[in-house]
């Protein structure tokens, strides 16, 4: 069969067959297709000589014409899958595909909120029992470098004496952080506060106004509301509440080791990537301070 019989057979398959969705079946076809024209262009005419070294050319074209790590390993992904169909068939004796590897996607950095805007967002008058639960709320999670999930789970007798916090993250590891006095301010009044409610025996530290747990997508929808009031704009989530926090203590520390315990990272490369948010503030200093950087 002809390279592209071939793709139209898989194709079918997986829409028949497998129940693939419309938007994956397309997906498909449309990697495919495009390595088809690559390896027309290569002379190759049937699948069966497609061998690893072809693959790599086609990775290596891809690249040439300026497909980003995504994109390949997108159509990496979309030829291990095909060629382990044909492999199941009997029409190949091994996947060549199965070997090759696009490059690693560059790791992106976190977005933050500077630390006007923080203030600018958390000054939000507290004057309901929600807006007061709400700056508890954020003023904790910024105090802290919580995660979304770790503020949820949070319950009552989590709040530990000498403004210390005990959270529980990932693999359901816990760990002791500090919080500040302004989020313990507000920390004690929403205690105060969420004491008169009718359901204040459950353990949730945070409820919603249906007394019950509050869950992540409320906590974001509440973030994008105060966002908003506050002028803004930014398309705000609970995770830059984090990442700001990290940056900012990072910024004035400069303790990794310090930072990557309060985040609950397993590994420091996982902190590593805030130290390259301040980039231009430390080329500036760098420039200022050694003695072959400066300009005579």
């Amino acid at each position: 069969m002809t390279l592209a019989a071939e793709v139209t057979r898989f194709i079918d398959y997986l829409r028949d067959v497998r129940g693939y969705s419309t938007h994956s079946v397309a997906s498909y076809q449309r990697q495919l297709t495009k390595a088809i024209v690559e390896l027309e262009a290569l002379g190759v005419e049937r699948w069966q000589d497609v061998d690893v070294a072809t693959v790599e050319r086609l990775v290596m074209a891809w690249r040439h014409e300026g497909a980003g790590p995504s994109t390949l390993h997108q159509r990496l992904a979309a030829l291990r899958t095909f060629f382990d169909a044909l492999v199941a068939r009997g029409e190949l004796s091994a996947n060549p595909a199965k070997v090759v590897k696009a490059p690693k996607s560059p790791k992106r950095l976190p977005k933050n909120l500077d630390i006007d805007a923080i203030l600018q967002l958390l000054e939000f008058p507290a004057d309901d029992p929600l807006a007061l639960r709400d700056r508890a709320m954020f003023e904790l999670m910024y105090s802290s470098g919580l995660r979304l999930a770790e503020l949820v789970s949070l319950n009552v007798n989590d709040i530990q004496p000498d403004r210390e916090l005990r959270v529980t993250g990932k693999g359901n590891k816990t760990r002791i952080v500090p919080y500040g006095k302004e989020a313990a301010k507000w920390l004690q009044q929403w205690l105060a506060e969420r004491n008169t409610w009718p359901s204040s025996d459950q353990p949730a530290l945070f409820l919603s106004k249906q007394q019950k747990r509050l869950t992540p997508r409320s906590v974001q929808l509440r973030l994008k509301k105060w966002g908003v009031e506050q002028g803004l704009f930014d398309n705000l989530h609970p995770h830059k509440l984090r990442h700001s926090f990290a940056t900012h203590m990072l910024e004035a520390s400069s303790d990794l080791r310090a930072v990557q315990e309060m985040l609950g990272h397993a590994n420091l490369s996982t902190t590593q990537i805030y130290t390259h948010l301040d980039f231009q503030r430390l080329a500036e200093v760098y420039d200022a301070a050694h003695p072959r950087a400066k300009r005579r």
